[in-house]
């Protein structure tokens, strides 16, 4: 069940997932990991339960566990570079844009799995503020589920992880923020199943202002 949404959540610092989140890059992932799928003669619909918010290799890693991990990070290589260079479909999330405009001048942070490239490249396809604070694949040593990336974020930043919202959309990525320490936002459908603090369905009715004590106080609006 979704949980139950309150009227206001206050936070000094928010750190932000990227694909489904910000960004809904949801036919390139499927494009990309049902080819690599019929090359390892794997069930594509099967792959595609498990490969949202874990970099590439760590993915492979759960679905062929016997397979040396030279291999995985070889094959994330490869799809990293499909990924980036496949732009069609790619589209912010509704809400996003001015999501982030509303950003701007407070605190917050991209923690995505994909690396530099890859973010800068799905960012400027939705048209979205690339955020001077950034956590890709290649500046942390383990992928989502670790908490590495969220703690990392939140010490750049300068704030507490217990200071911190994450907005998540995987099953990896809110138990990354959870273990971190930090209150999970849910965008989006995938992360109903997987007891945020909050859900949402996209960040359309999501109002951002700066409080007299310079936290963020997030409010969810009722639908019209």
């Amino acid at each position: 069940m979704p949980a139950v949404t309150p009227a206001t959540l206050t936070a000094r610092a928010l750190l932000l997932d990227m694909d489904g989140t910000l960004v809904n890059s949801d036919a390139v992932v499927e494009r990309c990991w049902r080819r690599w799928a019929d090359r390892q003669g794997l069930d594509g619909d099967a792959v595609l339960k498990v490969v949202h918010g874990r970099q590439g290799y760590a993915t492979m890693a759960v679905l062929l566990p016997d397979r040396p991990m030279a291999e995985n990070h070889a094959d994330n290589r490869v799809m990293l570079a499909e990924e980036t260079a496949d732009l069609d479909g790619v589209v912010p999330v509704p809400g996003a844009p001015a999501f982030m405009a509303a950003l701007a001048e407070l605190p917050h942070a991209l923690v995505t799995s994909a690396d530099e490239a890859l973010a800068q490249a799905r960012m400027g396809a939705a048209a979205l503020p690339m955020p001077e604070t950034r956590v890709t694949a290649e500046r942390v040593g383990a992928s989502k589920p670790d908490p590495e990336g969220f703690l990392k974020g939140a010490a750049e930043l300068g704030f507490d992880p217990a200071d911190c919202i994450v907005f998540e959309d995987s099953e990896a990525g809110i138990e990354a923020g959870r273990a971190a320490g930090m209150r999970i936002v849910g965008v989006g459908p995938r992360a109903a199943a997987f007891a945020p603090d909050v859900h949402i369905d996209d960040l359309t009715r999501l109002r951002v202002e700066r409080t007299a004590d310079g936290s963020i106080a997030l409010t969810v609006l009722p639908a019209p």
